[in-house]
């Protein structure tokens, strides 16, 4: 852990952070508002202090009661990896500033986070699906998604035909590696 590099996070950002400054290992994780994501993460990117030229990840996290959304970053002035994490975000309406003007390769990692938690990312040029159709109206890994015949299916309900061991197609008992025994 470096110490040092927490005393200078607390001394640059000390009214801008929503929780302590937190080290294990060699991570630090400091907590932020969503509305001090740009002025925060252009401090940490452009200041020579810091020098956080790599955003290794991005990614969306839902809590149950609020959404998130976490930076990794990494700088050669210390030897410790920074999480940023941008706290508090709206269930109903989550929404925070775009860093690819810092960062060009964050926006797939923010159309992503879209993607799969509902997170608008404000700024970014092409924030739309990357793995879900473009009609899909859902958002597979928030903690309220179901998949529709979950909610329907109990305990004892027995396999699901998509998830049944079946040989494969045009094989013959011969030529088929192992059988499942009944």
């Amino acid at each position: 852990m470096d110490r040092a590099f927490k005393r200078r996070l607390e001394g640059r950002f000390a009214e801008r952070l929503t929780g302590p400054v937190r080290q294990r290992h060699d991570e630090t994780e400091i907590r932020i508002a969503a509305a001090d994501v740009t002025d925060t993460l252009r401090t940490l990117h452009d200041d020579p202090a810091f020098g956080f030229e790599f955003l290794s990840d991005l990614a969306g996290v839902d809590t149950g009661t609020y959404m998130q959304v976490v930076y990794h970053l990494w700088s050669d002035t210390t030897s410790d990896w920074l999480r940023v994490i941008a706290d508090g975000l709206s269930r109903e309406d989550p929404r925070v500033p775009s860093v690819t003007f810092l960062w060009k390769g964050a926006e797939w990692m923010e159309r992503e986070a879209y993607d799969m938690f509902g997170i608008t990312f404000e700024g970014n040029r092409d924030l739309r699906r990357i793995y879900m159709p473009p009609d899909y109206t859902s958002f597979p890994l928030r903690k309220d998604f179901y998949l529709a015949d979950d909610s329907a299916r109990s305990p004892g309900a027995g396999v699901r035909h998509m998830e049944r061991v079946h040989d494969p197609r045009n094989s013959t008992p011969g030529n088929t590696l192992r059988r499942a025994r009944a």
